[in-house]
């Protein structure tokens, strides 16, 4: 029996966003620590320069669903692993602070097609029943970019120097992830291969099928859809911010190897989180779990807050990375369950615009608070406020939708 192709291209994804979370997102901690070590430039400097990078990803969002929904993945994918290629490599050449800036725009262009809108555009039209599930496994890729990309980056910088590393490992993720985008998503759907989502035939006889019914035609879907980009925009802002120093916030209680070692564990729950999320993410009410893993990660970020020890650090830093894996994942499912798979890239591109435009500042802000307090925990009881206003915003939107669509 035949895999449907579908398959295929969630593998494919699932590469994608192994090389894409590494190199950008877990890669921005790496970048933090290395640049401002080997320099001694001031950390909120640095920071915003990496916020560039997300303030870019943020305004292009749009753009990049627009684009995948009327020309495929392929020639937007292609363009954004070249462009994050180019500029990891570029990142170890700077030699003044303002000279970052480029280097993360080029990763910034990059990380906007490679992530959670390119890679959930790409998928979206290949499944219906298995919607959630597909999603899930295919940024699950992000997981395995934690565990191993922050060691390998941090490897690469201690063995080759901060130049000649970056250089490396921007070669090796272009050779892997051109060839991958140009050969493996070449369809932009099942259509093309004359299937239905999930690989099911058509009959000869067969009319075309009913869309199945969204909340966001039965409902406020105005609502509905701003209400989840408003608190997965506040629970993200935490977490970018968060895993951009979570190097920097864990090396002085466990030094620089056990640091690097902690974000690799915290992958590893995320990789557990994305795990059981795949099983059980096309039976469950998302919305409703979301605002559930985003009250756990408020603890957790309360817990280390209020006892900086290592112990709290580690199980606390390991209870949040099970919730990175679910938040991460979820924005874009709820977004395909309430509104459906037709331009599902330009309409989860809107919300993903103010997703990525407002966690962009995430690592700024918790280096001007680390700066601004003489360390981490009073930016992290703020953080930990601000993930708490989040779900609750997501979970109002949930129950005004849910009475604008019960029956009079």
């Amino acid at each position: 029996m035949c895999v449907f192709y579908g398959w295929r291209v969630v593998a494919a994804c699932f590469v994608i966003a192994a090389f894409a979370w590494a190199l950008g997102l877990f890669g921005s901690s790496v970048y933090l620590q290395a640049v401002t070590s080997a320099y001694g430039w001031p950390v909120a400097e640095v920071a915003s320069a990496i916020t560039l990078f997300f303030l870019v990803s943020a305004l292009v969002q749009r753009a990049v669903g627009r684009s995948v929904d009327r020309w495929g993945p392929r020639p937007v994918l292609s363009l954004g692993a070249a462009s994050m290629c180019l500029g990891v490599g570029l990142v170890g050449q700077a030699s003044a602070p303002w000279q970052l800036y480029p280097c993360f725009v080029l990763i910034g262009i990059g990380w906007s097609t490679l992530s959670t809108t390119g890679i959930t555009a790409t998928v979206a039209p290949w499944f219906e029943r298995h919607q959630g599930r597909s999603m899930t496994l295919a940024i699950m890729g992000a997981s395995v970019g934690a565990i191993a990309g922050v060691p390998l980056l941090l490897l690469a910088v201690a063995t080759l120097g901060l130049g000649c590393g970056l250089v490396v490992v921007g070669s090796v993720a272009a050779a892997v992830l051109l060839p991958l985008v140009w050969r493996t998503l070449r369809f932009r759907g099942p259509a093309d291969i004359g299937l239905r989502r999930d690989g099911d035939v058509p009959a000869v006889d067969d009319s075309p099928a009913a869309p199945p019914a969204v909340a966001s035609r039965r409902g406020n879907g105005r609502v509905l859809l701003w209400s989840a980009a408003a608190g997965f925009a506040l629970a993200l802002t935490v977490q970018i911010g968060f895993i951009t120093h979570h190097v920097a916030l864990a090396e002085p209680l466990l030094g620089t190897a056990g640091a690097g070692l902690l974000v690799s564990a915290t992958g590893v729950t995320a990789l557990i989180g994305r795990l059981v999320l795949a099983r059980i993410v096309d039976r469950v009410d998302v919305r409703r779990l979301a605002c559930v893993v985003m009250s756990v990660q408020t603890v957790a970020l309360l817990a280390v807050a209020a006892w900086p020890t290592a112990p709290v650090l580690v199980l606390a830093s390991l209870v949040y990375g099970y919730g990175i894996g679910h938040v991460t994942t979820l924005g874009p499912v709820v977004v395909r369950r309430e509104f459906g798979a037709a331009a599902f890239g330009a309409t989860y591109g809107s919300a993903a615009t103010v997703i990525q435009l407002t966690s962009a500042f995430g690592p700024a802000l918790f280096g001007l608070f680390r700066d601004g307090f003489g360390g981490y925990g009073p930016g992290l009881a703020i953080a930990a406020v601000t993930t708490s206003i989040g779900f609750l915003m997501l979970l109002a939107g949930g129950w005004i939708g849910d009475r604008s669509r019960a029956p009079a």
